[in-house]
């Protein structure tokens, strides 16, 4: 096992790191995430497991580092760094249509409309064929679908645009 060790997980945690920093780099510049996101999540995994294992071979001596102040002093800076990053960026977690969904289905059509890119007219004709009652482009998808007996979340799904889930980019050209 040493020797797989040995010859393999250096040259790994390389290769990996260039896969990892080229990916991430795209990502932090928009370029192409749809492409970039799953390799740079999934092989940052993979790249742990030579970590790891480079760190398991090379353990006494990576302690050896401990005894420098600029070692713990490196650590700690890194530490708070990425607890700032945790704290400032304001995001919870969790899937954002959650967040998202709410603030759509309590909006009027006629505010809702222009983020579907369509008229409220458009709109209203589109729930009524649906089989929702509308009465006025000023209701909300909540008013419409409660009075309705439907539910307003799956409503706002069927009427959302649809693109690629690798677009993205906003497009008014329909598919072909």
């Amino acid at each position: 096992m040493n020797v797989v060790i040995k010859k393999y997980s250096t040259p790994l945690i390389t290769g990996l790191f260039i896969v990892s920093a080229i990916s991430g780099t795209a990502l932090f510049f928009h370029w192409m995430p749809g492409m970039f996101h799953s390799m740079h999540t999934w092989l940052s995994m993979v790249l742990l497991l030579p970590f790891f294992m480079h760190m398991w071979r090379n353990w006494s001596q990576f302690l050896l580092y401990f005894r420098n102040k600029i070692m713990i002093l490196s650590c700690m800076v890194s530490l708070v760094a990425a607890g700032a990053f945790m704290l400032t960026t304001g995001h919870k977690g969790g899937n954002p249509a959650a967040r998202v969904f709410p603030v759509l289905t309590h909006a009027s059509l006629i505010d809702l409309a222009p983020l579907l890119h369509v008229s409220p007219d458009e709109l209203d004709a589109r729930l009524t064929q649906d089989g929702y009652t509308v009465r006025s482009t000023s209701e909300t998808l909540d008013e419409i679908a409660l009075r309705s007996g439907k539910s307003a979340s799956d409503e706002l799904l069927k009427i959302l645009p649809q693109h690629s889930g690798n677009d993205h980019k906003h497009s008014h050209a329909k598919p072909s």
